[in-house]
């Protein structure tokens, strides 16, 4: 492991400072966006911009990195993240920092799409499962450590903005230092939605209400932590609770999905994400039970787009599976973009357990529409051409490094190599 992960460790190491400072940033501005009076309404839309910011800067990265290259697209990026970072301890209006997440989401996504060419580049066909592998754990593992970064200073002082603006920054060190060749920059192509429900429409469906449901978690999340009594340190840790739920429950739901109808088990799943959600509104009056509910909430509703991106996989055929993957990222993103600013609008019409109510809709609906399709569209013989891959959102780069069916079945035969030498 350590042969495969030390030629892309600077790359690890800057992506990892990179999710650190925003995930910081991400926390920290709900709590202060209540304390400056900010609405739900109105954190939803700030919360909002950064996914629009994300889903526009997909479009532009390439032609950037291509017209200048990776390292001052990264100098570049990062130094606009930075003082987007500050300025919005600087200048405390709400609309400004709509602008400003807006900004932030377009400099993070063409930083990660930098750093993921790259990985993609530096990685051999046959490790490129494993390499994904360890890409999404530094992701959940950063993202966690991120909400914890709260407890090093009151939200109060600009200390918390400027330590996620020198992560910001010091991300670049690692990139620019690295001596690993530039790679060439490849167009990712993207197969029509309408091609895509035709064949896997649970697919589709479950990349859009997932990140609606998702959306509104990132966004909201730490808004809805702080209405129910819990204090900046318990916010932190509603969030941390969340992610690693996430990051636990993944691999095995995945795994079950492997050896099942997808969609029956992205019906399961949500129906209990559903569930958990509403754990949510009686737990909100204690603290220990509460960060309970949403690790279990985190664990299924993180689970659910990876399964959809794996179930569409199963109907694509080699060449298409980046295009199609592409597709239903960006719709992923479509739902993001959405989920925080309509959240909000609940929330300030009905009160803060409006958020677990809309989670618990978002997942009642594609469990049942899930449901309606398998009887609709029943599939006698049902293979799983892919494997399960655990993932969190990321750019369509990163997908250049999903395993196809080869790798996943040389990786069981390792796996089954491995087991029988141990018992020997």
């Amino acid at each position: 492991m350590l042969q495969l992960i030390a030629p892309i460790g600077s790359l690890l190491t800057g992506v990892s400072l990179l999710l650190l400072g925003s995930g910081l940033l991400n926390t920290l501005l709900a709590i202060r966006g209540g304390a400056a009076g900010y609405d739900s309404s109105m954190m939803g839309l700030i919360m909002s911009g950064y996914f629009v910011g994300f889903f526009v800067g997909t479009f532009i990265a390439l032609p950037m990195i291509r017209r200048v290259g990776h390292i001052r697209v990264f100098a570049l990026c990062a130094a606009v993240a930075s003082v987007s970072v500050m300025l919005h301890q600087l200048i405390i209006n709400p609309w400004v920092w709509v602008g400003l997440r807006v900004l932030t989401g377009i400099s993070l996504v063409i930083l990660y799409t930098v750093i993921e060419s790259w990985l993609n580049a530096q990685t051999p066909a046959n490790q490129r499962g494993k390499v994904f592998a360890v890409y999404m754990v530094v992701n959940l593992a950063a993202l966690t450590l991120a909400q914890q970064l709260m407890r090093f200073d009151s939200t109060e002082s600009y200390i918390l903005f400027a330590l996620a603006s020198m992560l910001v920054t010091l991300s670049l060190v690692p990139v620019a230092w690295t001596r690993l060749t530039p790679p060439e920059v490849q167009t990712v192509k993207r197969l029509r939605l309408p091609f895509l429900w035709r064949i896997a429409p649970v697919a589709v469906a479950a990349s859009l209400l997932s990140g609606l449901a998702m959306g509104a978690f990132w966004g909201m999340g730490a808004v809805y932590a702080g209405k129910v009594g819990l204090d900046d340190a318990g916010i932190a840790t509603f969030m941390s609770a969340g992610i690693l739920g996430g990051a636990l429950l993944q691999y095995p739901l995945g795994r079950y999905s492997d050896s099942s109808d997808r969609r029956k088990v992205i019906a399961i799943t949500c129906a209990l994400a559903a569930a958990a959600a509403l754990l949510l509104i009686p737990a909100g009056l204690n603290s220990t039970t509460l960060l309970l509910a949403i690790a279990l909430y985190g664990g299924l509703a993180f689970a659910i787009y990876p399964v959809a991106v794996a179930h569409l996989i199963d109907h694509l055929d080699g060449p298409d599976i980046i295009a199609g993957g592409s597709a239903v990222l960006l719709l992923h993103g479509v739902g993001a973009a959405i989920g925080p600013a309509l959240a909000g609008q609940l929330m300030t019409a009905t009160g803060p357990n409006a958020l677990p109510v809309y989670f618990c809709f978002m997942q009642l609906l594609l469990a049942g529409f899930a449901i309606w399709k398998i009887y609709a569209r029943n599939e006698d013989e049902y293979e799983h051409p892919a494997q399960f891959v655990a993932m969190v959102r990321t750019t369509p780069t990163a997908l250049e490094m999903y395993p196809d069916e080869s790798e996943a079945l040389s990786n069981v035969d390792d796996l089954s190599s491995q087991a029988k030498e141990n018992a020997a």
